[in-house]
């Protein structure tokens, strides 16, 4: 069965489906520009996370002004990355299993591909994929700086993957992998610079004895958007990796920014629902639920009714209490700020891109559902 586009270029807003992924142009474009400008002047590379959108056109825009490539999770998001015309690609992840590591070689036969690596017979078998691609992969070691997750510890045990490294005939030893991830949402922002000087006193640890087996230094590269002017001015890290500052989602919205030197980016990013249901005096059901807004950072938010409240959502409803807001008649369209953009944006196969009241393009999410 053939999809239905969501909508056609020049169509009014009001007339676009719901549910549906809105992107707002102009909010989009200021946040592109808000953050290249907020690092202006400085050493360091930005390597925006394409985790967060999926869409090879947002890459493409992001390496116009000034990105060296972005950040994938998964060997499939960077193929489609690559198939969309991306030629430099870092997956900011351990590839662990044969089949994984044979379409991870093949790839760097297309582009330019980097991996990390927290295990040393990871990177014997990333070796032995390489090696039968006749390719030359970039490894970094990935550092536990304090998120927890993925990672060798820092000091002597990241030494030792990246002497592992370095002893491989089809690899090279690129450098550090270093995201503070559970820095991002700290609310406050004493919080998050605390966070970050405690990655940074990790990584200078790491990178001392490295240099002092004779290793070259590679790059440090991390950082995230709740946090990314920290290690931007640490002189330390070498590459951001940005990614939800291009939509801004309710949960990163809830961070203070007072005195972080980081700028208020813009909502840009919204799920476009309508009202379906108006049996009660102070509830809208909505026909955007579970499979249109991902809860998982909490319920989104109402754009344009702050006294509105999503309350609760089930697979195809979302609850609101509109406490005292009116303009929620039936068959009324609202615009949505998802909790959390990334998984959000995984739910949809496009973006409506609309600027002043129309759509002015659709934006394939080439990479929806690749998390294999």
């Amino acid at each position: 069965m053939p999809r239905i586009l969501p909508a056609q270029p020049g169509m009014s807003l009001a007339d676009v489906d719901t549910p549906a992924l809105i992107l707002d142009l102009d909010a989009f474009e200021n946040n592109l520009q808000k953050l290249r400008e907020s690092i202006a002047g400085r050493k360091i590379m930005l390597r925006p996370h394409a985790k967060s959108h999926k869409c090879p056109q947002i890459a493409l825009r992001q390496i116009a002004l000034g990105a060296v490539g972005v950040c994938c999770q998964k060997v499939s998001e960077a193929e489609a990355m690559v198939e969309g015309g991306v030629p430099d690609v870092l997956i900011a992840n351990e590839v662990v299993g044969k089949t994984k590591l044979r379409r991870l070689a093949a790839l760097a036969t297309q582009a330019k591909i980097t991996v990390c690596a927290d295990d040393a017979g990871n990177v014997k078998d990333i070796d032995a994929a390489a090696r039968e691609f006749g390719v030359v992969i970039d490894v970094l070691v990935e550092v536990n700086v304090g998120a927890n997750r993925c990672g060798v510890d820092p000091g002597e045990p990241a030494l030792k993957i990246a002497q592992a490294i370095a002893a491989c005939k089809n690899l090279r030893y690129a450098g550090l992998q270093a995201y503070q991830g559970g820095a991002q949402h700290l609310r406050k922002v004493e919080e998050r610079r605390a966070a970050i000087d405690a990655a940074i006193g990790s990584v200078e640890k790491t990178l001392a004895l490295i240099e002092k087996a004779g290793l070259p230094r590679g790059k440090v590269t991390g950082a995230g958007t709740g946090t990314y002017l920290f290690e931007a001015t640490s002189q330390v890290y070498d590459e951001l990796q940005v990614g939800s500052y291009i939509f801004m989602d309710a949960d990163y919205a809830k961070n203070d920014w007072t005195e972080s030197g980081i700028p208020r980016f813009e909502h840009s990013l919204f799920v476009w629902t309508t009202v379906m249901s108006r049996t009660r005096p102070d509830i809208a059901l909505v026909d955007a639920g579970l499979k249109a807004s991902s809860i998982d950072s909490g319920m989104p938010r109402v754009a344009d009714f702050p006294q509105a409240e999503f309350q609760k959502a089930s697979d195809e409803h979302g609850v609101i209490k509109m406490n005292g807001s009116h303009g929620f008649a039936l068959g009324d369209k609202i615009r949505l700020i998802p909790g959390h953009c990334d998984p959000t944006v995984n739910l949809y196969d496009h973006y409506v891109c609309v600027r002043s009241g129309k759509v002015e393009a659709l934006w394939p999410i080439a990479a929806r559902g690749a998390v294999w």
